[in-house]
């Protein structure tokens, strides 16, 4: 495994300007205190900004915002609204490798994968531009003929969007899109590890003619309290939260007494079932692309690796090989395809992980050590042969390592796929079409890829199943999160 810790490119020029304060009411405002955030590259540990540490009150002054804009925005029409978010993909395409890079600087992945981050995260400008004309409702007589129905859609109201770490920018467009389309005002919360790109984002929105106080964004390390505050606030009436399950179950506890709407998507623990029937290079192929895009920090990521017996050597060996021929470094840097996990707790989290499958029995095939000196870098691993009773088997594995689970026939296959609280997303590879239809039905997920390793689409809805949330995102079901339908009766006028 080749190590790369080179730089190569001018980073200075991309940092200057990304602004470094809170955005209320379409204003750049100090926090109160004039309290700051650090912000570290993972690879270097080195701090690349200094950004506004939001206080509960300069959040209840942003939802003051909100509110204040919400009655004007709900106003106005589709068109406009969907025009300026069109603008904005324009704006963001233009700016891909300003973009790119800067997700790079903040969270390690490489340039080319943070350039593929920025092109994904545009469509949902894009297609909510589209969905916000598309609005519809009902107009008809009761069966009975007595009177004559009208239904319509609109805004919820303020919303409060809570974004990751791990894609910065496609989830907050993921969130953003919508929410704009539907005619929602909005307060945004990126993660505290990662928030220049959604600071330079609600910057780039600032120039679509956004009128002040629809889009507000607070930077925040009182994050549970803060919303804990704003979901107490009856002006607020959604949230929209990613991140981990734990996390969700509180923020579901929180909207609970206001009866808010929610949208979770929350953890995930992807079975990735290799048939021995599948064509094996397309699934090598698939499991790298569903396992080491990100680092394999993504809730899709695959994590259990649930191969036949009959070719799961096959297939370990094969993956092995290709993985240890993966180079580890700054993801600035030419050729690097594995850069730095988020922080060093997150290389704790993985080494105990694997650890504690060595020392249970599992085979190590590659990889399988934190890298020493800067950064949070751990290397790919590979381990075959997990079974019951590790760690690596039931809990979501958010870094570069695939855990191999073999199995005997269809039947024993499905129920290792289901044992989870998970159910995310779920991959398959099988030349057999009717057991491809077979796992639609039988996979207990809310997302499939059928012999592909990656499943997002903008124009698809993403979300989970069981303990990996509520809601979709995406897709002509997304703007939906985003509204009320209204029933009107009145009577027949003829």
């Amino acid at each position: 495994m080749t190590i790369v810790m080179n730089p190569a490119l001018d980073e200075a020029e991309v940092l200057v300007g990304i602004p470094d304060r809170l955005f209320i009411g379409g204003e750049w405002v100090e926090a109160e205190g004039s309290a700051t955030i650090d912000v570290l590259d993972p690879s270097t540990g080195r701090r690349i900004a200094t950004v506004a540490d939001a206080s509960i009150a300069d959040g209840v002054r942003a939802l003051d915002a909100a509110a204040a804009a919400q009655a004007d925005w709900a106003r106005t029409p589709a068109r406009v609204r969907g025009e300026m978010l069109r603008r904005a993909f324009d704006l963001l395409q233009q700016r891909t490798e300003q973009f790119a890079l800067l997700m790079t600087l903040e969270m390690g992945k490489p340039l080319a994968e943070a350039r593929g981050e920025v092109a994904y995260g545009g469509e949902f400008l894009r297609w909510f531009s589209e969905e916000a004309v598309r609005i519809s409702g009902r107009y008809g007589p009761t069966p009975e003929g007595t009177g004559t129905m009208i239904v319509t859609q609109r805004p919820v109201g303020p919303v409060y969007l809570i974004t990751p770490w791990n894609f910065p920018l496609a989830m907050a467009t993921r969130k953003l899109g919508p929410a704009l389309a539907a005619g929602c005002t909005v307060v945004i919360k990126p993660a505290t590890l990662t928030p220049l790109t959604t600071l330079a984002l609600v910057a780039l929105l600032e120039e679509t003619g956004l009128p002040k106080g629809v889009v507000n964004v607070i930077t925040t390390t009182s994050t549970a309290q803060l919303s804990e505050t704003l979901l107490a606030d009856l002006r607020l009436r959604k949230v929209s939260f990613t991140g981990s399950t734990p996390v969700g179950v509180a923020l579901l506890k929180q909207a609970a007494p206001n009866v808010l709407r929610t949208s979770m998507e929350l953890g995930g623990n992807a079975p990735f079932i290799v048939f021995d029937d599948a064509n094996l290079d397309a699934a090598v192929e698939g499991a790298l692309a569903a396992k080491f895009r990100n680092i394999g920090q993504a809730c899709t990521a695959a994590n259990r690796f649930i191969v036949q017996e009959s070719i799961a050597d096959e297939f370990a060996a094969r993956l092995a090989e290709r993985v240890r021929s993966m180079t580890v470094g700054r993801g600035t840097d030419d050729g690097v395809t594995i850069g730095p996990l988020i922080d060093h707790k997150a290389v704790a989290n993985t080494q105990r992980l694997v650890d504690d499958a060595v020392a249970k029995g599992a085979v190590l095939l590659a990889g399988g050590s934190a890298i020493e000196g800067a950064g949070s870098f751990f290397e790919p691993t590979v381990l075959d042969r997990v079974t019951d009773g590790m760690a690596i088997k039931v809990e979501e594995i958010f870094a570069p390592v695939v855990s191999i689970i073999r199995f005997a026939d269809e039947a024993e296959a499905v129920r290792i796929a289901n044992d989870s609280e998970y159910g995310l997303v779920g991959y398959v590879f099988t030349e057999d079409f009717k057991r491809g239809q077979r796992m639609i039905d039988q996979i207990d997920t809310g997302m499939m890829g059928l012999n592909v390793g990656v499943v997002s689409n903008a124009a698809a809805p993403f979300g989970g199943v069981k303990q990996s949330g509520v809601g979709r995102e995406g897709g002509s079901e997304g703007i939906h999160e985003y509204l009320e339908t209204k029933y009107t009766l009145m009577p027949n006028p003829s």
